[in-house]
């Protein structure tokens, strides 16, 4: 008997993995021993912070990680941001490394600190799905190497979290339901790193792991109110991820502070031989370029990037590019990088088509229709018209730093709208997730290969986080954590929180 994709579902969640709760056993247990840990303001502590208390005894991992998990069962009903949770495992390692801290052992800079990852990175025993129904029992043998990273340095992976099908929409789909934003449950939070960006903002986790292919780290940091960090290509090892689009494809951290994000980026970069994406780059310690002085250091205000703005989103970064002014040496209006050109080509996702085009013949009704209308239109694209795209692209990575001469960074609005209402498309457009706007202007820097962060720089009327973007040259990572850093220092928008309510009543997402 055919099942469809609904029906395979229920068949998947009925199954139940090793290490791994069902999500409505889990979430009535932990609700029902919830206690006042929840509302202690563990959870409200940034990863930075976590860290240093857990590494001066007076807070225990163990009740750190309890906390994000009675937390978790209070608002995880409301927002969706999970798929999986280990809570058996992860409460297991926090007792064995509160007992190692007593002995006077610390594993690492992230010794007992609950993170969660994107559902598209690989952990060693337990599911990893990419948010695709035919990925529900997929459980890889070997953790990615940002994870087996992580847990080098004492991290403790809470849970996978929700995520757009395949990560291939901005987030119109999601096989597993669609995540709500925590300042406004009816708005969307985009894609395709949504569950990462919502858990974090919404305190259910210290800190997170994404993934950015064409801005899928910074484009929901932007509407959730997080620090979402893009490092440049190759900086973080992609073996062990679900893939996307290879060529873009990049891993990086999801956080409440830039402090946060310097720390997760430095314990997570890291050449991988086995990683044919990866690049070789001197190890640094971005925390400490945190200090480093931004007063000599020019700013480009990115030329064809400040059009289209809602009048919010304008406001918002006018008032942080005054702040700017007061941080750095300078800042011009007419800063200028390439187009991307022919490259851009890339972003359809022709390499997606390569990796799917065998199980969508056999499984069609698998994917979703947003998913096979975009792998559709993907399937007459030339060999030719790829190989050209790449040229260019291998071009413009090898000479983007020389167009940083007049200027050090740049900076731009990361999204040009605040988070729109959650609508259910009847639909999809025939070429699916590729629909015109769909990748904003992120898609840009992951062609150039260069990093860009995305930070919290205001809020509209309606109270919905507005962000900015902040990139430079390949391996600028150090200068980029600096300015922004500077910035979130001289600004508060970061110690804003979501309106949060457990009795807040969940709406329906309307078709259209």
């Amino acid at each position: 008997m055919a099942l469809d994709r609904r029906q395979f579902c229920g068949l998947a969640s009925g199954t139940l993995l090793a290490g791994a709760m069902s999500s409505t056993t889990l979430y009535s247990s932990l609700a029902r021993a919830a206690t006042s840990t929840a509302s202690s303001g563990l959870t409200s502590l940034s990863l930075s912070e976590a860290a240093e208390r857990i590494r001066n005894g007076s807070v225990s991992s163990l009740d750190l990680t309890n906390a994000c998990f009675e937390r978790i069962a209070i608002y995880e009903p409301q927002l969706n941001a999970f798929i999986t949770l280990f809570k058996e495992r992860a409460l297991r390692e926090a007792a064995v490394l509160d007992a190692e801290r007593k002995a006077g052992k610390l594993r690492g800079p992230l010794h007992g600190i609950p993170v969660s990852l994107k559902d598209n990175i690989d952990t060693a025993g337990e599911r990893t799905t990419g948010g695709a129904p035919f990925n529900a029992m997929r459980v890889p043998k070997e953790d990615s190497p940002p994870v087996a990273r992580l847990r080098a340095a004492g991290a403790i992976i809470i849970g996978k979290n929700n995520m757009n099908e395949l990560a291939m929409s901005d987030g119109q789909s999601s096989f597993y339901g669609r995540v709500r934003n925590p300042w406004s449950l009816d708005r969307a939070t985009g894609g395709s790193s949504s569950g990462s960006c919502a858990s974090v903002v919404a305190d259910l986790v210290c800190g997170a792991l994404g993934t950015d292919t064409g801005g899928s780290i910074r484009n929901p940091a932007a509407w959730c109110g997080n620090v979402g960090l893009k490092p440049t290509n190759g900086l973080v090892s992609n073996r062990g991820t679900i893939a996307l689009l290879p060529s873009l494809d990049t891993t990086g951290p999801i956080t409440k502070t830039v402090a946060d994000a310097a720390l997760l980026l430095t314990v997570i970069a890291g050449y991988d031989p086995l990683d044919i994406t990866s690049v070789e780059h001197q190890p640094e310690d971005y925390v400490a370029a945190l200090s480093q002085p931004v007063s000599k250091l020019r700013i480009g205000m990115l030329l064809g990037h400040f059009d289209r703005m809602e009048p919010d989103v304008s406001k918002a970064m006018s008032n942080a590019i005054d702040v700017l002014k007061t941080l750095v040496q300078g800042i011009r209006d007419d800063a200028v990088l390439p187009d991307g050109g022919q490259a851009m080509a890339l972003m359809p996702f022709g390499e997606t088509y390569a990796l799917h085009e065998q199980n969508l013949k056999a499984n069609r009704f698998l994917y979703s229709s947003v998913d096979q209308a975009t792998l559709d239109s993907l399937a007459h694209q030339k060999a030719e018209d790829y190989i050209r795209a790449r040229w260019e692209m291998d071009m413009l990575r090898r000479e983007i730093n020389s167009h940083f001469t007049d200027f050090d960074l740049v900076v731009f609005p990361t999204v040009h709208t605040v988070a729109p209402k959650l609508v259910n498309p009847a639909n999809p457009g025939r070429d699916g997730a590729r629909a015109p706007g769909a990748l904003f202007d992120a898609g840009l820097f992951n062609v150039l290969g260069i990093p860009a962060i995305s930070v919290p720089c205001g809020f509209s009327k309606e109270g919905l986080p507005i962000g900015m973007c902040i990139a430079g040259p390949r391996f600028s990572e150090g200068k980029i954590l600096a300015v922004a850093h500077a910035y979130e220092q001289a600004t508060s928008w970061h110690k804003r929180n979501p309106p949060l309510n457990p009795n807040t009543p969940v709406p329906p997402i309307p078709t259209v």
